[in-house]
């Protein structure tokens, strides 16, 4: 296989050194010959590159790198572009939900009023980024998205540049999955699962292990334990999400039929997390506090004494599931993952253009979908719900309809009432005025 070009969109992520090493521990099987990052803030990825660097220099030392802010240099005939932007940093993360909130509604990144506001700074900088690869990436290229809130931004995509050649993804169930192979006691990779929803939506409805069922072993672990095991996380071993894995058994009781994935509690759990979230210190200040300091930090001594520590960042499933995703699509054989597609008939009793989250089959023939059949008329009304927010938002945003805004935020689950949703929304219009389109 000839060596590929990546380029890494936001690049100044903390995510990114884990990301050039999962690429580059392939190398044997995945080769690639040049790595670029591209930001529209040069100092922090700058920053970011000085350990991006030493992970180069450290497992291969043949592969080209190199930092830019134009999008010709980053793009120009690259092979597959990872996006993981992120719209107005940790600082806007951390208003979206300090402003929830304060309202007394789910303060979170992706859901709820939270996810919301990220949508609608989002779409927009993404259909950039994707007219800019039409532009100047190789013909054959896959542009492997993470940014969030991945629903809304796949859904926005779809609809604004239906022809684009992108694949939405989300490794929240890859992190689910491995904490399933750590109770099971076996390797993730021997792990398949049915599952289906939206995006931090759905649920897991069969799990099986090198071809033997251990579905309802599974279920009766998460009845008792959440997803909590003896094994911790790297990437998910923080105060809040051993909270948010302990959760699991809650909403496993209540609702027993299928494994939830973690978003859930969002939703089902609604009240609980705003009882139990503290307004003045939330996810936003502990990812600030702990993985952007720690990766920082150890930048700042980097640069101090040019000694390069390997531990300060965490090859996890971030960096994992898009590489060999990536790998795939350049296989004849191929792999199967869960990835977020446009429904057409995959779930039967779902709207064909809701994007849903539902396993896929990935290679050089690019995506085929499973299906997934009916689904029950709970888990039906459930997503209908919080696919029709998340569609009014996406009408809102390129209608710039303030009312079609406002009904995304009132038909959400995490939303008790319109008087509510309008006090968010209004508040979040001010905070975000720099980033949202004009909303009449």
């Amino acid at each position: 296989m000839e060596g590929k070009i990546i380029t890494i969109v936001g690049g100044g992520s903390t995510y990114t050194p884990g990301v050039v090493k999962a690429i580059l521990l392939k190398k044997d099987t995945f080769p690639v010959k040049e790595i670029r990052a591209y930001d529209i803030d040069e100092q922090r990825q700058n920053d970011v590159a000085i350990i991006v660097r030493e992970v180069v220099k450290a497992t291969c030392p043949e592969c080209n790198f190199f930092t830019t802010t134009d999008p010709e240099t980053a793009f120009k005939n690259s092979d597959f572009i990872f996006a993981q932007i992120r719209v107005g940093k940790y600082a806007m993360r951390e208003k979206d939900e300090k402003i929830s909130l304060k309202h007394g509604a789910v303060g979170q990144e992706t859901c709820g009023c939270g996810g919301l506001a990220y949508g609608l700074r989002t779409i927009y900088p993404m259909v950039e980024i994707l007219d800019m690869v039409e532009k100047y990436a190789n013909p054959k290229h896959w542009i492997l998205n993470y940014s969030n809130p991945a629903a809304i931004v796949a859904l926005a995509l779809k609809k604004l540049r239906p022809n684009a050649r992108i694949i939405n993804i989300c490794d929240m169930p890859v992190a689910i999955i491995n904490g399933m192979a750590d109770i099971l006691h076996c390797a993730s990779k021997d792990i398949a699962v049915n599952y289906f929803g939206l995006n931090h939506f759905g649920w897991f409805t069969d799990i099986w292990v090198n071809g033997d069922n251990r579905f309802n072993e599974l279920k009766e672990h998460v009845l008792e334990h959440g997803y909590l095991c003896d094994v911790p996380d790297e990437q998910h071993w923080e105060p809040s999400w051993v909270h948010t894995y302990g959760n699991m058994k809650y909403v496993m009781n209540r609702f027993p039929e299928y494994l939830p994935n973690t978003y859930l509690q969002y939703y089902l759990l609604s009240q609980d997390i705003v009882d139990d979230s503290n307004p003045e210190y939330t996810r936003a200040n502990e990812v600030m506090d702990g993985r952007e300091k720690t990766l920082f930090n150890a930048i700042n001594n980097y640069k101090e004494t040019k000694v390069y520590d390997d531990k300060m960042f965490v090859v996890g499933a971030h960096g994992t599931f898009i590489v060999e995703l990536a790998e795939s699509l350049c296989s004849e054989k191929g792999g199967r993952y869960l990835l977020i597609v446009k429904n057409e008939g995959a779930v039967a009793n779902l709207p064909d253009d809701a994007m849903v989250e539902i396993p896929c089959y990935v290679s050089l023939r690019g995506v085929e979908k499973t299906s997934v059949g009916h689904i029950p008329t709970f888990h039906k009304g459930l997503l209908e719900q919080q696919y029709a927010s998340e569609k009014c938002l996406v009408e809102g945003a390129i209608e710039n309809s303030y009312l079609k805004v406002l009904e995304a935020f009132t038909l959400n689950k995490t939303i008790k009432s319109s008087t509510q949703a309008k006090a968010i929304l209004d508040e979040m219009i001010e905070a975000n005025k720099e980033y949202w389109p004009p909303l009449k």
